[in-house]
């Protein structure tokens, strides 16, 4: 099978032994693997350079795509959506109960400052501070008995982000994004709109990890206004349209010769892949990101600050065809009130509550909530007690509350999931998840669930074995669908 040392023009047209035995000899070993794991049928050659096109999942989808709008740092569940009244009882008491390990030392019962109220048809209590949050309380399902590993900022993260706290892996919207592709070719299937710079952790939490490139998340500042403060390059000043094109085909044939003259490389691809869709963005994410484009009532509905400006693109981007939007409320650990918990947490609901209402009924009135998935949460809770003065960890104010793994609260609303219902519940201080304990794996193979996954079958063959989300745990809460 060498090629003839006499006709070196032709030998492009030949393969070496390495060559034959590769593409012929692992491409007979591979359908027969499909057939024992029951594969679906292999997608035609041009997916190859399609890697985002449309992809079918395991079975019927209630979710097309998905918003996880992440309130970094960790919010308090008992300041929010977990009343506990028996903290005004014993506030400034010891609680009778043993203490649970936490980051920081803490002392006394700390009874909530803020008001909560039972709202809808299904009666749910809900914060003060979030009542265009409550509007829509009977679209939602509050799960008051959410668990993670750790009590600490970095690992959670990535728990919750990546399903795994300490190894680098795929970020949920890459997982997401590899098992469906995207519904536009000219957009990137999974977005991370932060504004004002990275969250601790940085990209990781967005990262593709060992997944092809193109599936990781494309980190957007929406701490800007500008379009070409926010994507930066998104115009070229120099080249028409059509200069570029021919430009990016030239660049294209080069590299795709030498991809062709080696072995599949991964990050070569991705390059090809990341120049053809930033050409393709520039008209697109110019339309995507205007949020002036839209009626002066929905821009009012939303707020003017930066969350509303940021969930309103997030409404665009998904209307678009974006399969995956994260929207942070940072960066930094915003939701981590050490101290002065009362004025912090108020301030903040305040920056995002009318910004989440205006979201969930936009997406219901333009009948995008049946099937767009809305996650809201950190990455872990608050202690139910206070926070004793630590050096060099707060102020010593005396007046904040602690990080609290053992149980917190998050909800879910639209695509699939069950609507004006409470799940689980942590004891009567609120410190530990003791009805119905759902871990973040079982968080995520929940989601995944409603997405048209199994979450053991999504994989990805890396280092020797199959990796999923979930990595070797999770069970979906069958409760939460509806």
């Amino acid at each position: 099978m060498n090629a003839p040392h006499h006709s070196p023009r032709l030998a492009d047209h030949f393969l070496t032994r390495r060559d034959f035995l590769t593409r012929c000899g692992m491409g007979f070993g591979m359908l027969g693997l499909s057939q024992l794991l029951g594969a679906a049928p292999a997608r035609p050659p041009d997916s190859i350079l399609a890697p985002m096109a449309p992809k079918a999942p395991h079975f019927a989808a209630r979710a097309k795509r998905v918003i996880h709008i992440f309130a970094n740092g960790g919010p308090s569940h008992v300041d929010t959506f977990d009343p506990k009244p028996s903290l005004a009882k014993f506030h400034g008491k010891a609680l009778p109960m043993d203490y649970l390990a936490t980051e920081r030392r803490t002392g006394a019962a700390f009874q909530s400052p803020f008001a909560f109220r039972k709202h809808g048809q299904s009666g749910i209590e809900v914060s003060e501070l979030f009542p265009h949050v409550a509007e829509s309380i009977d679209e939602i399902s509050v799960v008051r008995s959410m668990q993670a590993d750790v009590p600490n900022h970095e690992p959670s993260l990535m728990l919750m982000n990546c399903g795994e706290a300490r190894q680098p892996r795929p970020s949920m919207g890459s997982w997401v994004t590899y098992g469906l592709g995207t519904e536009n070719q000219n957009l990137p299937g999974f977005i991370s709109l932060c504004p004002g710079g990275y969250p601790i952790q940085e990209t990781q939490n967005w990262q593709s990890g060992f997944l092809p490139g193109i599936y990781q998340g494309t980190y957007i500042n929406t701490e800007f206004r500008d379009i070409e403060k926010l994507i930066e390059h998104i115009k070229n000043k120099s080249l028409s349209s059509a200069e570029q094109r021919q430009q990016l085909d030239l660049v294209r044939s080069l590299n795709q010769e030498h991809a062709r003259r080696r072995s599949k490389d991964l990050q070569l691809e991705t390059r090809i892949q990341s120049f053809e869709l930033a050409y393709r963005m520039q008209m697109e994410a110019t339309d995507a990101f205007d949020i002036s484009r839209e009626p002066e009532s929905v821009r009012t509905m939303y707020g003017s600050g930066t969350q509303g400006r940021q969930l309103l693109i997030a409404r665009r981007l998904l209307e678009r065809g974006v399969r995956f939007v994260q929207a942070w409320h940072g960066p930094g650990q915003p939701w981590d009130n050490h101290d002065d918990i009362e004025s912090g947490h108020r301030q903040l609901a305040l920056e995002s509550d009318q910004a989440i209402g205006a979201l969930l009924k936009d997406l219901k009135q333009r009948g995008m909530l049946e099937d767009t998935l809305v996650i809201w949460g950190g990455e872990f809770g608050r202690t139910p007690t206070v926070e004793l003065p630590t050096p060099g960890a707060n102020a010593g104010k005396v007046n904040g509350r602690d990080h609290n793994h053992y149980g917190f609260s998050m909800w879910l609303a639209g695509g699939g999931v069950r609507r004006g219902y409470v799940h689980g519940a942590t004891d009567e201080f609120g410190f530990k998840a003791v009805e119905k304990p759902v871990h973040v794996h079982d968080l995520h193979a929940t989601l995944l669930q409603l997405l048209g996954f199994d979450h053991t079958r999504l994989t990805f063959r890396h280092a020797g074995r199959d990796f999923r989300l979930t990595d070797v745990h999770g069970r979906v809460v069958k409760e939460l669908l509806a």
